[in-house]
């Protein structure tokens, strides 16, 4: 019998540079990249859960950890790649990675909390819904 191993199910956004993001440097202000974020979660969330979790559950971000590796400008093509790492309780820990072509731009580390959309509360994701956001693969080892 084959082992099997999990990954997460990459979920590729695609950026717009407006001119509204750019700053007196002439780059990206540092603090568009959290709207970026932001929007790419939520994206891989509607993306990949059913429907019915998806109306079901609502998102705060609770933490972002934001590394720059590189500026972006306007007329970039720049693309967010997002992964869920854990989910913990109503926990979700994401990793997003923002690129232009093969360059990192930026790494954001973020965490959220799973909120139930009637009562607002903190709400635990069904392991049947956190399945979808990765894949099982046989264990060629």
């Amino acid at each position: 019998m084959k082992a099997f191993v999990t990954s997460a199910v990459p979920h590729l956004y695609p950026i717009g540079v407006d001119p509204a993001d750019i700053d007196f440097m002439g780059h990206v202000n540092n603090a568009r990249y959290l709207g970026w974020v932001q929007d790419a979660v939520l994206s891989h969330w509607r993306g990949l859960a059913p429907p019915d979790a998806v109306a079901a559950h609502l998102w705060v971000a609770l933490k972002h950890e934001i590394t720059y590796r590189k500026p972006t400008f306007l007329g970039d093509d720049v693309i967010a790649t997002v992964l869920l790492e854990r989910v913990q309780g109503a926990r979700a820990f994401f990793d997003t990675v923002i690129r232009r072509g093969d360059e990192v731009l930026a790494e954001i580390k973020s965490s959220w909390c799973s909120l139930d959309a009637e009562t607002l509360r903190p709400a635990r994701l069904a392991k049947s819904v956190v399945a979808h956001f990765f894949a099982s693969a046989p264990d060629e080892g």
